[in-house]
């Protein structure tokens, strides 16, 4: 398929793809939280696990007092608004397997809404407690070779994003190698 993708870019996605289909070997499923327009989730079903993919389908959330910027405001509630239908209807001309599509706000969700392992997680949900949710979804489900992606990690317009993912990581002490504007984590 080709790339198309207005919110990741091209080198993000390639090693988003890359990172991907390293956890293929291993046991568990492609998680995606925040999908937007469906762009990198339909990658990500190329390759070929199981996808489960959560978004509000509202736009964005209000912002947290730990997500304003000193460099200027961005991402507003309700922005990059796309309906779950547009989504699915990607996945159908696309000719893949629609895959397991939760409507929700992350702080909404519980484990019962998500697989029960995961080897592969894409977080891009922009603000910090978005990413603080997504975090504590997915911790736990992770199995050992799994790869965890935090998009918009080093977005210095988006500094809730990093804030979430240090205060996870406080005690894990996980290596956090950055790729452009994301975090990497291998467990």
């Amino acid at each position: 398929m080709a790339f198309r993708n207005d919110q990741v870019s091209e080198r993000e996605t390639e090693r988003i793809v890359e990172l991907a289909k390293s956890c293929l070997s291993i046991s568990g499923d492609f998680v995606e939280l925040g999908c937007y327009k469906g762009d990198t989730s339909l990658l990500l079903a190329e390759i070929g696990k199981k996808l489960w993919i959560y978004d509000s389908f509202e736009g964005l959330p209000e912002k947290s007092e730990k997500d304003f910027s000193v460099v200027g405001e961005s991402f507003k509630a309700g922005e990059l608004f796309v309906t779950k239908r547009e989504v699915k209807e990607r996945f159908l001309r696309a000719g893949l397997k629609v895959p397991v599509i939760k409507k929700a706000w992350f702080q909404d969700l519980t484990e019962a809404d998500l697989p029960e392992k995961i080897s592969f997680a894409l977080l891009d949900g922009d603000f910090y407690e978005s990413i603080r949710d997504s975090l504590r979804l997915i911790d736990g489900r992770m199995v050992p070779g799994g790869v965890i992606v935090v998009h918009d990690f080093k977005n210095p317009a988006l500094p809730g994003v990093e804030k979430a993912v240090l205060e996870w990581n406080k005690d894990k002490n996980l290596k956090i190698e950055v790729f452009e504007s994301m975090a990497i984590i291998k467990l």
